[in-house]
């Protein structure tokens, strides 16, 4: 059974050799072809460029809630306390 999507568009990039190495490198230590490393990063990236740019929508009543909860104080959490305390596994001897 063939993947009806993995070639549905061919992409061409110019890039220095140096680029193209690392990226190798990349995706050979991940067990992985140059354009599934590629594929797999520019998409990743592309939707963190729209996530970023998303507008979020909400009612003025929404709003209020929402900047009146940023206005509480800070509450404790003791899990977190206690996490913070540790050290961390490279710094014990």
């Amino acid at each position: 059974m063939t993947n009806a999507h993995a070639k549905d568009r061919p992409l061409s990039l110019r890039l220095p050799q140096a680029d193209v190495a690392l990226i190798d490198r990349a995706a050979k230590m991940q067990g992985r072809s140059r354009t599934e490393f590629m594929r797999e990063a520019s998409v990743r990236e592309a939707e963190a460029a729209v996530l970023d740019t998303m507008m979020i929508r909400m009612s003025p009543e929404g709003f209020e809630a929402f900047v009146a909860a940023l206005e509480e104080p800070a509450q404790i959490v003791p899990e977190l306390r206690e996490v913070f305390k540790r050290k961390a596994p490279w710094e014990k001897a």
